[in-house]
């Protein structure tokens, strides 16, 4: 390989970094992202090619098809700005093999990219998010925005920085079991942080009335012997933070049952049945729609 003449400074590719946030602000159905690639390179084709026409060259291979996970691209990126170096100055690299590179690279990255971002970062950072956010803390989705977008910004450049150095290297990562263990991973953090959440974020009540039960003196508030004003209402909530009940009536329902047997039963049932659909390759609207209606329809029939 040539000795290197023209080199990327580290603020070359802080640019390259910075408009990789625009990587979809270009789309189109046929070639995808590949005007936010060539957009994203920019800076680095013009500080590595001189000439007009080698510049319009490399934004022409770089214009070729072009679909990942938008927050997974700036390995590639890395590797691109590798490759392009080596290129600029005299190595006997050709347009194929960067284009062999970036494809090689773009789809397993796509698959690690769900798994890590949609199913784990983003579940685990709005649940922190949004318990705050139901308690009334005006915190809670500035941390959620907070967070997600270091935790984003942290991802995209240490991975374009690993791509960089590594060159045409970390393609020997992705040829083994290094992504597959990655994207394994955090799938399966991504199912225990959702199925831990299930028993608190899905509230299913039955609320018929399973039995009444009188209850003995003294276990319940008798409203007709306390006294008038301010003082029956202090004496009120004494006796109830004492453990005695409001009305003089114990009434079960079908849900207190389940909850002495296995509380979140019902939750975990619909959740399960929901999975089923959609390994069924049922919609996911038809699912939305479907329990709209079934939970209007069994209120409506006094079953919720």
């Amino acid at each position: 390989m040539a000795d290197k003449k023209i080199t990327l400074t580290k603020s070359d590719r802080v640019k390259t970094f910075l408009r990789s946030y625009f990587l979809l602000s270009s789309f189109s159905y046929e070639r995808m992202q590949n005007g936010g690639v060539a957009y994203t390179l920019i800076p680095a084709i013009k500080k590595l090619y001189s000439k007009k026409e080698d510049q319009a060259a490399a934004l022409k291979r770089h214009l070729e098809f072009f679909n990942t996970h938008p927050f997974m691209a700036n390995p590639i990126f890395g590797v691109t700005l590798a490759l392009e170096e080596d290129r600029a100055n005299g190595a006997d690299i050709d347009d194929a093999a960067i284009s062999g590179v970036k494809v090689g690279m773009m789809g397993p990255l796509a698959g690690a990219g769900d798994p890590l971002f949609w199913f784990t970062l983003r579940p685990i950072l709005l649940s922190l998010g949004a318990s705050l956010a139901v308690s009334g803390n005006v915190f809670g989705p500035i941390l959620f925005f907070v967070l997600w977008n270091i935790l984003a910004a942290a991802v995209k450049w240490y991975t374009q920085e690993f791509g960089y150095k590594a060159g045409t290297a970390i393609t020997d990562d992705l040829s083994g079991n290094l992504l597959q263990q990655v994207t394994r991973g955090a799938s399966m953090m991504g199912m225990f942080v959702i199925g831990s959440l299930i028993e608190r974020w899905v509230s299913i009540n039955f609320t018929p009335v399973v039995s009444t039960v009188k209850q003995q003196d003294g276990a319940y508030i008798d409203w007709s012997k306390l006294p008038d004003g301010v003082k029956g209402l202090k004496e009120a909530f004494t006796q109830y933070a004492a453990g005695r009940s409001i009305d003089v009536n114990k009434v079960t329902t079908l849900q207190d049952n389940l909850n002495q047997l296995v509380p979140g039963l019902a939750a975990l049932g619909l959740t399960f049945l929901c999975m089923y659909l959609l390994k069924k390759r049922v919609s996911p609207i038809v699912i939305i729609i479907g329990i709209f209606v079934l939970a209007i329809v069994l209120h409506v029939i006094g079953l919720l």
